[in-house]
């Protein structure tokens, strides 16, 4: 296996940035055989990939610290990105980098040059957890052209309900640089109904006839399991193509590298 710190000056970012991307490659335990390689490593026609999002306070090192997701992607012959977006929720800031211009222009066109994956949207994937959840459903949604599925564990997707529930004295997020366009005057943010909020875009999708598939799954004991729940119900009224999965668990990392494992089947199975 081949897990690559990439070092490149982006224009979207306006400076260096940091990605990790795992590729799989044939292994020691393996026979390097015509019969046993072309499948699972055919570089030639490029492999499937995976753009995996990290959640608050994390970085483009989070799913190698915490998680098994390098050996998984062996395992399934499928190529994963990682790159940081601060506590952005992948949006262009306001003052600061333009994180969704990244994630979805000049990340993808990069890797394609770069690493042996394939061009097809159908082998072309994005994933993530919490603040990522949110971030896989949001560009996926937004772009549905990039990416045929899209998987959120425990996120953060209802964001109108969650800006509206926020505690001003919170400074996790910073609400005004993310999404100052939809910032009313006495300080909420007019989230529903905007390009932020994914079930607007779910229907704007629906209404192009280009929708990804969806997933989500959520632990019964996470902070964010009634919000899930929510969303469930909401994306069932909308009659959406979706996974839903709920188990024991909470908002960690014990959830998160279990249902990687799910989420990379549901790419490539289902």
């Amino acid at each position: 296996m081949a897990l690559m710190e990439t070092h490149y000056s982006s224009f979207a970012m306006g400076g260096n940035v940091t990605l990790n991307v795992f590729v799989p490659t044939p292994g020691s335990s393996e026979a390097i055989t015509e019969m046993n390689t072309t499948k699972k490593y055919d570089y030639e026609h490029g492999l499937p990939v995976l753009y995996l999002l990290h959640g608050a306070f994390g970085d483009a090192f989070s799913w190698i610290r915490y998680s098994n997701i390098d050996r998984y992607a062996q395992d399934k012959g499928i190529v994963v990105v990682m790159a940081s977006a601060e506590n952005s929720f992948y949006q262009d800031l306001k003052y600061g980098r333009k994180y969704y211009t990244f994630f979805t222009e000049e990340l993808p066109k990069f890797i394609q040059s770069v690493f042996p994956v394939s061009k097809d949207r159908s082998k072309t994937f994005i994933a993530g957890f919490s603040m990522g959840g949110y971030g896989a459903w949001y560009l996926g949604l937004r772009r549905p052209d990039l990416y045929a599925k899209a998987a959120s564990m425990s996120g953060a997707i209802d964001l109108a309900s969650l800006a509206a529930a926020r505690d001003p004295k919170d400074n996790t997020f910073s609400w005004e640089n993310s999404f100052s366009d939809v910032l009313n005057p006495d300080g909420s943010f007019a989230i529903a109904g905007s390009k932020y909020d994914p079930f607007a875009l779910y229907d704007k999708a629906v209404a192009n006839g280009c929708v990804p598939k969806l997933y989500m799954a959520c632990g019964k004991d996470d902070f964010l399991y009634q919000s899930n729940l929510h969303v469930k119900q909401v994306m069932e009224d909308k009659g959406a193509d979706f996974k839903y999965v709920e188990d024991e668990g909470a908002h960690d990392w014990n959830f998160w590298d279990k249902y990687i494992q799910d989420i990379l089947d549901w790419l490539l199975n289902d």
